[in-house]
């Protein structure tokens, strides 16, 4: 298949970074289906749609024009059958943790036609941990967005010893013409590029507050005024998910065994109080 060949996108997962990933292929000409078992979730990113599209033609960034052809080409349903049907290429962005995606691309393999390219939005979780189950391996691949996908530009595409380099070239095409700054990255490694990178900072500032050093607070001021960074690493958590740090510590353990690979007594202590950042209200900050 060509990058041409490309016109229909299945986003599974219509939560924080599924519903802007559909709402981004259906902005980039694409005829886009947002899947989620959660009705509710689906209300809710179908609003985020309907509120988007006028905002950014009031402030000038879309014409009336664009934003209703986005909004025909972008449809949400809590019927996968509906969203893969047919799809050339899925995108999957559903909770990270590898048995339900594991079900998911299972299911996937089953309901997308034979040409289809099936990437997951996974940050930690690579795909040779997906591929087996889908009658498909070489068509499987990592493409990462970074959060909020609609502002952020990079994109990490992963090979995993299966993904084939038609599909690696076409993903990194398709990232292209989403208007994002693709990365390639030749072999699996845990955590990717910006990850590794980004959570020994992350690893060091939780230490640094486990430990009574400093609040979350001035952490965050420092690693703003003094690197440059445009948000500290606790209102960055806030912006991704608490719950999303709680998740990939967890799986990461269960993966290792290792109890340095737990997450932060910070993180579970939030996670278990409901506090997961700014989609509840409160994190490391109130909102």
């Amino acid at each position: 298949m060509k990058i041409e060949d490309v016109k229909k996108i299945c986003v599974a997962g219509a939560g924080n970074m599924g519903h802007q990933i559909a709402l981004l292929s259906a902005l980039s000409g694409y005829e886009t289906f947002c899947f989620d078992l959660s009705a509710e979730q689906i209300t809710k990113a179908e609003a985020f749609a309907q509120g988007y599209l006028p905002e950014r033609v009031a402030k000038g960034k879309l014409s009336q024009e664009q934003a209703d052809a986005a909004a025909s080409r972008i449809k949400f349903t809590t019927v996968l059958e509906h969203a893969a049907s047919g799809a050339d290429v899925v995108i999957e962005a559903i909770i990270e943790k590898l048995q339900p995606k594991r079900e998911l691309f299972e299911k996937l393999g089953q309901l997308c036609p034979p040409h289809a390219i099936l990437v997951t939005n996974s940050s930690f979780i690579v795909s040779s941990q997906l591929a087996d189950l889908t009658g498909r391996p070489g068509q499987v691949c990592n493409m990462h967005f970074f959060n909020p996908a609609l502002v952020m530009k990079c994109v990490e595409v992963v090979k995993g010893p299966h993904t084939t380099a038609e599909t690696a070239n076409l993903t990194m095409e398709l990232a292209h013409r989403l208007g994002k700054v693709p990365v390639l990255l030749q072999k699996e490694i845990y955590g990717f590029l910006v990850n590794r990178i980004l959570a020994k900072i992350t690893e060091e500032a939780l230490f640094l507050l486990d430990t009574g050093v400093a609040s979350a607070e001035d952490i965050d001021s420092a690693v703003v005024n003094a690197l440059g960074h445009p948000l500290g690493p606790f209102r960055l958590m806030d912006l991704t998910g608490v719950d999303l740090a709680y998740h990939i510590g967890m799986e990461r353990y269960m993966e290792t065994s290792d109890p340095k690979e737990k997450p932060s007594p910070t993180v579970v202590e939030k996670y278990i109080k409901g506090e997961w950042g700014r989609k509840k209200g409160k994190g490391f900050y109130q909102y």
